[in-house]
């Protein structure tokens, strides 16, 4: 058998096994169990689903190859993701089951207004769209390489297959399905990381008494950064942001937290949150230690060939001197990580653009909620399709480049208004949030670009997304309203 049917047997073995979990979860799932998977979900389940839901394809394939350059400073902000973690689970967490949100841009209006809350939406909107296509991109540019070009088939038609299989699993559960199929998720990330770590440590010689030193004495494996302030790798820039980034990306991302508040209360929720950010900081160490050793089986058994960043996995995975099983598990990891985060995007698009943009839970009966929902859902599937096929037409680095860096942008006015929201009780004027929320991102863009120059060569990196946040949280004091003697309770 061929290397193009072992990889296309691997793919259509997996879906069939997204589809049996997809309709034993969600053959009955009403609109509420789409949305919030009825609230019912056992915490250690969410849990599982939460590891692997924080890991999308790009991950999967970059963090490992991004340690030649880049060391394991990574873990610098996965730390800043633990203590960001904390933040969501007592604060905004209790928040959102108090108020009983479907959307968790439901607080928006309930805070300043219904333009503030569309305005949130919009930016969740526009954001995870070109977020997630773009992930989903580069996972479908490598199997157009190992698989469809091969075939003669069009990279085109390989999204609309892939993203068609893709709603066909997520349509129907939602939330519900999507628990179960991200702990599936889980369970293949971690199973294909290990064995490949223990594979190439066979192949060197170590013994897990030597892997410790072996990583250590390895270049690629310094972790702190505290010498140069103006280097992005620096420790404290790192952290802080990694703190912020999950505040906004998962206690702020409505993908991200409809699994948490399908929770059966608050303090499972918490449980859940502050467990699953605990582990994930062993997962993404697996990570990390599987690119040094990549590297190092790179320079033993593959000399000559300069392969580095995100092809290394998947070229020494499939390289001749390794067996055909660990290339069958490289896929399955890469699927599990792309197809589970493209489902999940779908089904957080669509829930916050029937909820949020129209909605029409407030407008709608349960038989036309089901109706627009579902048809929401395939509208979603048809856009990623279609933005992705853009990506691929432009095949522009640049672009795809700057999307990586959007949620610096697209997050920060959100994370802006929630803060504000928290932080201060008094009223603003609503119609005008809406310019704010553009204007930060616009100044936050001039700032970037001009700060090694303004700044005596500071470069800003990923705190770009808290100076977003405060320049919006600036804005938004400047419209209180003063002639109102309103007391919120927000």
């Amino acid at each position: 058998m061929t290397t193009v049917w072992i990889i296309l047997t691997t793919i259509a073995c997996y879906f069939a096994l997204l589809f049996i979990i997809s309709w034993i979860t969600g053959r009955k799932a009403d609109n509420a169990g789409f949305f919030t998977g009825n609230r019912k979900s056992s915490w250690y389940m969410v849990t599982l689903a939460m590891i692997g839901a924080t890991i999308s394809g790009v991950t999967f394939i970059s963090v490992p190859g991004a340690v030649l350059h880049g060391g394991y400073s990574y873990m610098q902000m996965v730390l800043g993701f633990f203590v960001g973690s904390i933040f969501v689970a007592f604060i905004l967490i209790p928040l959102f089951y108090r108020m009983n949100l479907m959307s968790i841009y439901g607080y928006l209006e309930s805070r300043f207004g219904l333009a503030s809350y569309r305005t949130g939406a919009w930016f969740f909107f526009v954001s995870k769209m070109l977020g997630a296509s773009v992930r989903f991109f580069v996972v479908c540019v490598v199997l157009q390489s190992l698989v469809f070009t091969p075939l003669n088939v069009p990279f085109s038609l390989n999204v609309v297959i892939t993203v068609a299989l893709i709603w066909l699993y997520s349509f129907q559960g939602g939330v519900k399905s999507l628990i179960w199929t991200d702990s599936l998720k889980t369970i293949c990330l971690v199973l294909s990381v290990v064995c490949c770590i223990v594979f190439i440590a066979g192949s060197l010689n170590l013994g897990i008494g030597d892997l410790p030193a072996a990583i250590g004495n390895h270049p690629t494996s310094r972790t702190f950064f505290f010498d140069d302030p103006n280097d992005g790798r620096y420790f404290w820039k790192q952290f802080i942001a990694g703190v912020f980034m999950v505040i906004a990306t998962t206690g702020l991302d409505q993908d991200l937290m409809q699994r948490t508040l399908s929770c059966k209360n608050f303090k499972e929720s918490q449980k859940n949150m502050i467990l699953s950010s605990f582990i994930q900081i062993f997962v993404i160490g697996l990570f990390l230690v599987l690119g040094t050793l990549l590297y190092m089986y790179a320079d033993a058994y593959m000399p000559g060939q300069e392969t580095t960043g995100d092809a290394l996995f998947g070229e020494v995975a499939w390289s001749e001197n390794f067996p055909i099983f660990i290339g069958i598990i490289f896929i399955i990891g890469l699927i599990a990580a792309a197809y589970s985060a493209a489902g999940s995007a779908l089904t957080a698009l669509t829930t916050s653009f029937t909820i949020d943009i129209l909605k029409a839970n407030e407008k709608q009966d349960e038989k036309n909620l089901s109706l627009t929902r579902k048809l929401i859902h395939f509208i979603m599937s048809l856009l990623m399709v279609i933005v992705i096929i853009i990506f691929y037409e432009l095949n522009d680095d640049s672009a795809i480049n700057a999307v990586y860096s959007l949620a610096a942008y697209t997050y920060g006015p959100i994370l802006g208004m929630f803060i504000f929201g928290m932080a201060c009780r008094k009223p603003v004027h609503d119609r005008w949030v809406p310019l704010v929320a553009i204007a930060s991102p616009i100044l936050c863009y001039i700032l970037k670009n001009n700060s090694e120059t303004w700044f005596g060569g500071y470069q800003i990196s990923f705190e770009l997304l808290i100076i977003n946040a405060l320049i919006t949280a600036l804005g938004l004091t400047l419209l209180i309203r003063k002639d109102t003697k309103q007391n919120l309770n927000s």
